[in-house]
């Protein structure tokens, strides 16, 4: 048999046998590796796979670990933890909920509200749905909505997290999409290639993300107009009217600040996403602290006392930081967030109630960035081994014919990797579509001329699916866990699927127009 054939038939079923073997269960960290290796040996002792090529490893690895940009996963993960460990989650659902429950749909609005303010400052999928289960949801059955729609837009909010920034999913592409698109170019003749960052991904992905949190409010908002049982006001008490001013401040000054210190800082041109993703966790420390020592004093005082506290802290926190912008500027307002963490720090350790909870939140943070970086590096070597194997067996070469071969030029390759996609999505998690799927399409994909930016942001939003598609989707799983007995899991499948829809809609209106993804970056960064 003539070996490139034999080879690329290799390549293939080595394809195949690694999609199968992740259906199963078994953990991409080491099936990618694990199975290549087979392969290699396998190549090898047919006379199509030269083992020396593995002596190209080390040099990989050494990129991987050097590349400053993973340096913002561990440090965005810390962010996250922190911030749910501070409850601004729950104060942020319970306000807005109180805010918007006396409109039809209120409560249904203000949950994808608060989940939008979350991804733009957690990004955590689980966390941010497993917190709106246990509250939102309860809320919203108790006031006659709909289960299928009430799990649904829980489900389905939850995972903008991973679209709008800052998100994981985003910073581990763009490592991806830098070397693609470095190879794409060098291999146009372009010695001298353009660079592509996690700042241009966060920027093209901010209106995506945005439109879609718009179409979910609107999708809400219409049912509640047209079938009015299904999302039912919630009346206020006059007690609760009287509070809300003070509490809607308490709630959103936090997460608007950290937002601000994050995306403000990376869209402004202060930080790199690293250096931002360090600020974000600076922030996230603070108003763990801020919550820690307002939980003491609730307990010392009355709890109207302890709000007007934080109403006063949060306004004069934000007189002060906009003097310290305008009079000292980024490096005055880092200073100022350092001083304060210290300040904070030496409090919360004074008061005996709160030591130990303040020592458990900064270990969990730990543990948690530990574990997800350690994954992600981990993922990150088994693709490098994967990539080599599919690579020497002819594959790369099979892939760029593949898709060259589709009708319709770019737009006929893209369609066909984006229908990929979507089908794995309902059986894969993004991680392991973006190190097999992606690895091997994206340069091809950038070597006809699509835009690196737009297909990044194209991609986010199809792998933003798969947290739903069921039988695999996440989402789903972290709902069945949290939600009530009387909402069954037929009625959460059921409740995703406007959503899938709508992000489908989404992810066509970014194919047609272009310009939602790309205008930003190219504003900001020319």
């Amino acid at each position: 048999m003539d070996p490139v054939l034999l080879g690329e038939a290799l390549a293939v079923a080595l394809f195949g046998a690694i999609i199968f073997i992740l259906m199963l269960g078994y953990p991409v960290a080491f099936t990618l590796p694990g199975v290549a290796v087979l392969f290699a040996l396998l190549g090898w002792s047919l006379g199509v796979f030269d083992l020396t090529y593995f002596n190209s490893l080390p040099l990989r690895y050494w990129g991987i670990l050097t590349n400053d940009v993973l340096i913002a996963v561990p440090l965005f993960v810390v962010m996250g933890v922190l911030l749910e460990r501070s409850k601004i989650a729950e104060d942020l659902l319970t306000t807005m909920g109180q805010l918007f429950g006396p409109v039809r749909g209120g409560l249904g609005i203000s949950a994808i509200i608060v989940a939008t303010l979350l991804a733009a400052s957690t990004g955590i999928v689980g966390a941010t749905v497993v917190t709106m289960g246990l509250i939102s949801l309860p809320a919203m059955l108790a006031a006659g909505y709909d289960k299928r729609m009430a799990s649904g837009l829980i489900c389905a909010s939850g995972t903008l997290g991973q679209i709008i920034p800052p998100s994981t999913v985003l910073v581990v592409l763009a490592v991806v999409l830098q070397s693609a698109y470095s190879q794409a170019q060098m291999a146009k003749g372009n010695f001298q290639p353009e660079t592509l960052s996690v700042g241009d991904l966060f920027a093209g992905a901010f209106i995506p993300g945005l439109i879609l949190s718009a179409l979910y409010i609107a999708w809400v908002g219409g049912r509640a107009f047209f079938a009015p049982h299904t999302a039912p006001a919630l009346p206020l008490s006059a007690q609760q009217k009287r509070a809300l001013p003070r509490r809607v401040v308490s709630a959103l000054a936090p997460p608007l600040l950290l937002i601000v210190a994050v995306l403000g800082s990376i869209i402004a041109g202060v930080a790199t996403p690293t250096e931002s993703a360090s600020v974000g966790a600076i922030g996230a420390l603070v108003l763990m602290l801020v919550r820690q020592l307002s939980d003491w004093y609730s307990r010392e005082m009355s709890v109207e006392r302890v709000e007007w506290f934080n109403f006063w802290f949060w306004l004069g926190l934000l007189a002060l930081l906009l003097v310290v912008d305008l009079l000292g500027g980024a490096l005055g307002l880092l200073t100022l967030a350092v001083l304060l963490l210290l300040v904070l720090t030496a409090w919360v350790l004074l008061l005996a109630g709160t030591r130990t909870v303040f020592v458990r939140s900064i270990g969990e943070a730990s543990t948690s960035s530990l574990v997800i970086t350690g994954m992600v590096f981990v993922i990150f070597f088994g693709a490098s081994v994967f990539s080599v194997v599919f690579a020497r067996l002819g594959g790369e070469n099979l892939v760029h014919e593949f898709l060259n071969a589709m009708p319709g030029g770019a737009d006929g390759a893209l369609f066909v990797v984006m229908a990929i996609i979507f089908v794995l999505g309902f059986f894969l998690d993004p991680f392991e579509i973006i190190f097999i799927v992606v690895t091997l399409a994206a340069p091809v994909l950038l070597k006809m001329d699509v835009d690196p930016v737009w297909l990044a942001i194209l991609i986010g939003i199809n792998l933003q699916t798969s947290y739903l598609t069921p039988p695999f989707g996440f989402s789903l799983f972290y709902l069945r866990g949290v939600a009530p007995p009387s909402v069954t899991t037929g009625d959460i499948y059921r409740g995703i699927v406007p959503f899938v829809a709508i992000q489908v809609l989404c992810l066509a209106l970014v194919w047609y127009f272009p310009a939602l993804a790309t205008w930003l970056p190219k504003l900001l960064y020319g």
